[in-house]
């Protein structure tokens, strides 16, 4: 009898160290998060018995290979919706006391709604206008919390919502808007705690803050800036669990062919270029030699990006290399490249490591769109990063559903309920799509008449085809 149990002990000992080694393969594999990988390791447990005799059964009708990049559903393992500072707005706006409870009760709410879609991951906005949603040491407290930017709301959002994503199996990424300070041009406007208010005040550090076509921008130049902007993601990951951080796509404002070699940081351009110059012995330099020494503006803007891009990467691997990080620029790749806009160094994040884990195009246009269409946008960019070890989702529209805006070559496509199943489809059948996230919650959530949330303005007939979209995504979830 003794033998009899030290040999069940043994086999149990051997049956769960085996378990554990292939779910920590997978977990590499896969790029689960922690909470994803102790989540997948149990069920794991709990299925093994039953896939013994599934594969018992299933001897001898295996289908042989092929080789067709139709993947499996399971394969896309990232099913995320964004959480912007909109619907943030709309929960204080429409509840009577924003405290602890109510803002629990709220985002519980949301949590049920998008596990009820198959979704796995939420991507919440906690710094939207250079002001935070959690306990900062560099930041405000976000006005579309408490309603008044600096004001505490009494509460910690993101400590809250780390802890119930969670315990409901979620993962959650921080999403940032690292040069945003605010939709208006007055500085007064700011709270009297804000780093942007204080710099301006102060002649010497008063360009670290840039006012363009009536919004006000950190400098990207500005190495302080960057230094702040990485400082602020590095206390989110100290202090609290979150999966990842996320940043979407607005780096630098949009210029003109007359503008843009004037405008914004333009004079710390070419006060760089003097520096550069003044630093060698010019009467000894050829003009070859000049033009070597000279960076166009477009690539100084780009290395501006990417400075702070690699510095915050770096910082979040030193503290957790577990917690991703990752990118959803826009989808046009013209776009991108342009030397007029957004100076995003794309092919280098793809091509090289130390930039980001993931990118997330917003590829948020219809099969028939003339100047983007989804599948030709799609392609292109699977085709970047096919050799690439930076991981591919797709970031798509919800908020475009129904809509009937002029100028919208897609927008008879736009009114049918099968496009999102259809995109959804069409990203099943890429190797290297792993997963894709929703712009907005609201849109899932538009009929909700408790928190009032502005896609409830929409149209009887936007707000049934967003609906019927949802329940489409909750059969096939």
């Amino acid at each position: 009898m003794k033998k009899l149990i030290e040999n069940f002990i043994i086999i149990m000992v051997l049956t769960i160290a085996i378990l554990f080694s292939y779910a920590l393969i997978e977990k590499k594999i896969s790029g689960r998060s922690s909470s994803e990988f102790i989540n997948f390791l149990f069920s794991t447990q709990e299925k093994a018995s039953s896939n013994k005799s599934s594969v018992t059964s299933n001897k001898g009708n295996s289908k042989k290979g092929n080789n067709s990049s139709t993947q499996s559903a399971d394969t896309m393992n990232y099913r995320a919706v964004w959480l912007s500072y909109l619907e943030f707005n709309s929960y204080r706006k429409s509840v009577k006391n924003n405290n602890e409870s109510s803002f629990r009760k709220f985002y519980k709410h949301i949590l049920q709604q998008i596990k009820t879609i198959g979704c796995n991951r939420i991507i919440v906005q906690v710094r939207p206008f250079g002001d935070a949603l959690y306990a900062s040491d560099y930041f405000p407290w976000a006005a579309c919390i408490s309603g008044s930017q600096g004001k505490n709301p009494g509460y910690d959002p993101l400590k809250i919502m780390t802890e119930m994503s969670h315990k409901e199996g979620i993962s959650i990424e921080a999403w940032i808007n690292p040069y945003r300070i605010s939709s208006g041009n007055s500085i007064r406007s700011l709270s009297k705690t804000n780093p942007a208010r204080k710099w301006f005040s102060v002649q010497n550090t008063k360009r670290n803050i840039l006012s363009y076509e009536g919004s006000l921008y950190y400098n990207p130049s500005s190495e302080s800036v960057r230094n702040l902007i990485i400082q602020g993601v590095k206390e989110i990951v100290q202090n609290y669990n979150v999966d990842g951080i996320h940043m979407d796509d607005y780096f630098y404002p949009s210029f003109t062919e007359k503008n843009v070699t004037t405008a914004f940081d333009a004079p710390e351009y070419k006060q760089q270029l003097k520096t550069n110059l003044s630093s060698t012995d010019s009467t000894s330099l050829t003009s070859a030699d000049k033009s070597s020494n000279e960076i166009s503006l477009a690539d100084w803007r780009r290395d501006n990006v990417n400075r702070l891009v690699s510095g915050i990467y770096k910082a979040v691997k030193e503290i957790n290399s577990d917690v991703t990080f990752g990118i959803s620029p826009a989808g046009n790749l013209d776009n991108l490249r342009s030397d007029l806009e957004y100076y995003v160094d794309i092919d280098t994040w793809v091509s090289q490591n130390g930039y980001v884990d993931y990118l997330m195009p917003q590829i948020y246009w219809g099969f028939t769109n003339e100047v983007a269409p989804f599948d030709k946008v799609t392609d292109a960019w699977c085709i970047l990063m096919e050799n690439s070890p930076v991981k591919l989702y797709i970031g798509l529209q919800l908020y475009r559903m129904g809509s009937t805006e002029p100028g919208q070559s897609d927008e008879k496509e736009l009114q049918k309920t099968s496009l999102l199943k259809k995109e959804l489809s069409y990203l099943k059948k890429q190797k290297k799509i792993e997963g894709y996230c929703l712009f907005s919650y609201q849109h899932l959530d538009c009929q909700n008449k408790k928190y009032h949330f502005d896609a409830e303005q929409f149209s009887t007939k936007r707000k049934k085809l967003l609906n019927q979209i949802v329940k489409s995504l909750k059969n096939n979830s």
